[in-house]
């Protein structure tokens, strides 16, 4: 168990860090230039590990359609709403939006799951996230505030992956693959997609800073997308997912945080939206109603 919750703040660490890389890294080469090198550094761990224990099968090749369709949603889009928003906001803004995952993967499974009712709690949870969103786009400030494209960007991939989350439920989980083959599948696919559709002139601008060039190849890649598949199942089957689930309290406090670090200027605001959305996933989480053991038909004994 210690052994997990050590897991389970690393990687939070390496989710809230990924920002100031994105950052880094988007300074001197494109979005989608950005996202290709996480990609497929990402993809290349997964991709011995997924050898050397052979979970990969000829007969997985039937399921390839799925496998794209969340290669799109769960990596390749979603990564490059967050590396495009990064782009744009504040590290300490992207970072605190992106705690609003839990938020909308919320959202979409109650629309197009329907497993469960909500309760006044969560959709007190939903409203106070909303809040938080709002008070971190700060829409008042206009122009001259934070960039309302990078918000949108940033809410686009949170939206990208909640849509995920049902799709999975409903097309993989049935499956019962191993979720190493999944991951392999999922970011081999967006590697092959991201080769057709990256422009790679000027993409060695990169090897010029040897910071940007570490933080997108180890620090978003081999870190942030490889390791962090590994580290998030490792602590699913030890923690199980509610557990596990707490890594997404810790990605945007330690994003924040980062930001002040490198100089950025963290208000009172930032605090406040940063607490409102946290607080919304935890009512979320915490506010499913507990179903009543259904009564024992009467036998007239």
């Amino acid at each position: 168990m210690p052994r997990a919750y050590a897991a389970l703040a690393a990687l939070g660490l390496i989710w809230g860090s990924n920002f100031i890389f994105m950052k880094w890294a988007t300074a001197l080469i494109s979005p989608t230039q950005t996202v290709f090198l996480r990609v497929l550094f990402g993809f290349l761990p997964l991709a011995v590990m997924a050898w050397r224990t052979g979970v990969i099968t000829r007969g997985q090749l039937r399921h390839v359609p799925h496998f794209a369709i969340m290669s799109v949603l769960a990596t390749t889009f979603y990564y490059y709403g967050f590396v495009a928003g990064t782009a744009l906001l504040p590290t300490s803004v992207a970072g605190l939006l992106s705690g609003s995952i839990p938020i909308f993967t919320f959202i979409c499974a109650w629309l197009f799951l329907r497993e469960d009712q909500p309760t006044a709690r969560m959709a007190a949870g939903v409203a106070l996230g909303f809040v938080g969103i709002a008070l971190s786009a700060r829409p008042w400030e206009g122009a001259g505030g934070v960039p309302l494209a990078g918000v949108l960007w940033m809410l686009a991939g949170t939206l990208s992956v909640g849509v995920s989350f049902v799709y999975a439920r409903l097309f993989l989980s049935p499956l019962k693959l191993p979720p190493l083959a999944l991951a392999t599948w999922q970011t081999g696919l967006a590697t092959l997609t991201l080769l057709v559709l990256t422009d790679f002139t000027g993409i060695s601008a990169i090897a010029t800073d040897h910071r940007a060039f570490l933080g997108a190849v180890v620090g978003l890649g081999m870190l942030g997308t490889g390791g962090a598949f590994l580290i998030y199942y490792f602590i699913i089957e030890k923690l199980g997912p509610v557990r596990a689930s707490g890594a997404t309290y810790i990605a945007p406090v330690v994003a924040v945080i980062i930001g002040a670090a490198v100089g950025e200027r963290i208000t009172s605001l930032e605090i406040l939206a940063l607490a409102l959305i946290l607080g919304g996933v935890v009512l979320i989480q915490t506010g499913k109603r507990v179903m009543a053991p259904p009564l024992k038909q009467a036998t007239g004994r």
